[in-house]
């Protein structure tokens, strides 16, 4: 049935059974006979086929989190067995945001490799909805998010508060207009309470890193609403300056998120750890 669920899913991701049977290295007739053997198993259709392709049905969009979630979990227990069995060092998957990745964690990161310099430890930076999609999918083992991004309840993931993080409005030493911001795209969780928290903010930049966000700030491009973290050499050197706003500093935790502390890899479960000692926001200036 796992082969069927992983075929299920290569045809709701890619949308036709030419292309998932491509993507499985089966042929056409091997594919949709995997599909036929897991509605049979079901008790009923999981997809529509059309013209244009093949979606799921109400069936099948109900079957879509569990057949992620089964699938990932087969993955984590062969990873685990793996790791304990020697096999291999063990691997690691962490998505973060940008202020996590380049200020919050990068010390932590190193003193983690440092004490398992056998684990292959990856990185990803992402905002907050393409981390909690890709630990959905099996690709992560943990994920660091913003609290504001995190359901009252989830059934499939446990969420623990990380880190504390505190938000400020800078501006350049040129700034003038007040209403001009430079943020990130919608989506991300900066934006979202930037949103919130400044309604009549003017967005004349979206921008995909915080590098760019700050070096367009400096210019006098427009005001931004950043992680303290990031900017502490910026209002020390004087380049930047906080603005005195009533609104801030806007204070949020950054939320660890996995499908279970069992369901962890050793490796990833150590790095748990690491991460959950981090009781009170680190500020370690890179930039």
């Amino acid at each position: 049935m796992l082969d069927s669920l992983r075929h299920f899913l290569l045809v709701v991701e890619h949308g036709t059974f030419t292309e998932a049977s491509r993507r499985a290295h089966l042929t056409q007739p091997s594919l949709s006979a995997s599909i036929k053997r897991l509605e049979e198993q079901l008790g009923t259709k999981v997809l529509n086929r059309g013209p244009g392709g093949a979606r799921p049905n109400a069936a099948g969009a109900a079957l879509i989190p569990h057949a992620r979630y089964a699938l990932a979990a087969v993955e984590d227990g062969r990873r685990a067995v793996a790791e304990v069995a020697g096999l291999d060092v063990g691997v690691v998957r962490l998505g973060v945001g940008p202020t996590a990745a380049t200020y919050l964690l990068p010390r932590t990161l190193a003193a983690f490799r440092e004490e398992a310099p056998g684990v292959r430890f990856f990185l990803k930076e992402a905002h907050s909805p393409a981390v909690w999609d890709a630990l959905q999918r099996g690709e992560l083992d943990l994920g660091l998010v913003s609290d504001a991004t995190v359901p009252p309840r989830h059934t499939w993931f446990e969420a623990e508060p990380c880190i504390d993080d505190e938000l400020i409005v800078v501006r350049g030493e040129r700034e003038t207009q007040g209403t001009a911001f430079v943020s990130f795209p919608e989506g991300s969780s900066l934006r979202a309470l930037l949103d919130r928290h400044f309604p009549e903010a003017d967005v004349v930049m979206e921008l995909a890193s915080i590098a760019a966000v700050k070096g367009n700030v400096r210019e006098g491009i427009g005001r931004g609403l950043i992680s303290r973290a990031a900017v502490v050499r910026d209002l020390e050197a004087g380049s930047l300056v906080e603005v005195d706003d009533p609104r801030t500093p806007i204070r949020r935790t950054l939320t660890l998120i996995h499908r279970g502390v069992h369901r962890l890899p050793p490796a990833a479960a150590r790095l748990r750890e690491r991460l959950l000692a981090l009781k009170e926001p680190k500020v370690h200036p890179l930039a």
